[in-house]
């Protein structure tokens, strides 16, 4: 299915600003550049409170996150989100609309992970940060107003990918208990011969080639690659991961990944609703408000997220 007429005049204005990656753009901090331009106009709609904080990682490391509260209320759901852009750009500021949308129509407290990025801090370190701030928000929930029992991991991207290696990690370690997880066009394997990647053409702003660099950026080593905390796909056991719920978008190399994903958590038993959109490209979320039918399918997004944080 070809892009939906919706999303045609943004993706062709997007694919001017986006950065040729693995072409002329070849160093991260030129691809950071090009690729913060883009979330300068989006929309960043108010909320009761936000407060950026530095909480303790791993080994000393100190994580950047910043907090959103939308209401005064106590004992509210409590949602991790991890930013996508291949572990290689994207922060705090370019998820800044989508982390107050997520607040406001989900009632939830969103605690946003500014995870150390490569290649500076290759695999694991973005792993490693997402589960420390996955922990510690669940240790701090009270302090927040949140009620830890009705604790989420959410991303898009590579942050979908954090989010979901996030819950791998929490069944092996035994702890935090994360009550749900929302995969948001999730990375979740380093297979560049699935159908989507076959099929996937110019209509898709992101590109075989861009996910070539973003994976030789994050984990050179294809040895590494395999691991399941790097490729979830490649678990070898999924039984007993939180309940889930997968989005997928048509014009996305990684589909094939993010349903094959789906596919595994359910034959695991574990509780999977899906989402796909059809005509829509991988990276929509930002920016959905500009594009009816993307801001549609994440008011479906919301909705799921509601139910199921009660």
């Amino acid at each position: 299915m070809p892009l939906h007429p919706e999303a045609e005049p943004f993706v062709a204005q997007a694919k001017q600003l986006f950065p040729d990656l693995g072409g002329e753009v070849t160093d991260a901090a030129t691809a950071r550049r090009l690729s913060a331009a883009r979330g300068d106009d989006r929309p960043r709609p108010e909320v009761e409170r936000v407060e950026d904080r530095l909480i303790p990682g791993s080994y000393g490391v100190e994580i950047p996150v910043r907090i959103y509260w939308p209401s005064t209320g106590t004992g509210l759901p409590l949602l991790v989100y991890f930013h996508g852009g291949g572990w290689v750009f994207g922060d705090l500021e370019s998820h800044d609309g989508l982390a107050r949308s997520l607040a406001n129509e989900v009632g939830a407290i969103v605690i946003s992970v500014d995870y150390r990025l490569a290649p500076e801090h290759r695999y694991p370190a973005a792993v490693e940060d997402a589960y420390s701030a996955t922990v510690w928000a669940a240790a701090h929930a009270e302090e927040l107003g949140a009620d830890a029992s009705r604790l989420a991991v959410a991303g898009d991207s590579a942050g979908g990918n954090l989010a979901a290696v996030t819950c791998l990690q929490s069944q092996e370690r035994g702890t935090p208990e994360v009550a749900f997880q929302l995969l948001i066009y999730p990375v979740t394997d380093h297979d560049f011969t699935t159908p989507s990647y076959v099929d996937s053409g110019p209509d898709c702003l992101l590109t075989k080639q861009h996910m070539m660099w973003f994976w030789d950026e994050y984990a050179p080593d294809l040895e590494v690659r395999d691991h399941p905390h790097a490729s979830p796909l490649r678990a070898d056991d999924l039984t007993g991961l939180p309940p889930a719920h997968v989005l997928t978008a048509g014009m996305d190399p990684l589909c094939s990944e993010g349903r094959r994903y789906a596919e595994r958590l359910e034959e695991a038993g574990v509780p999977t609703s899906t989402q796909h959109c059809p005509g829509l490209f991988h990276g929509f979320a930002p920016d959905a408000e500009a594009i009816p039918v993307a801001a549609e399918a994440m008011r479906e997004v919301y909705a799921v997220l509601r139910t199921a944080l009660g």
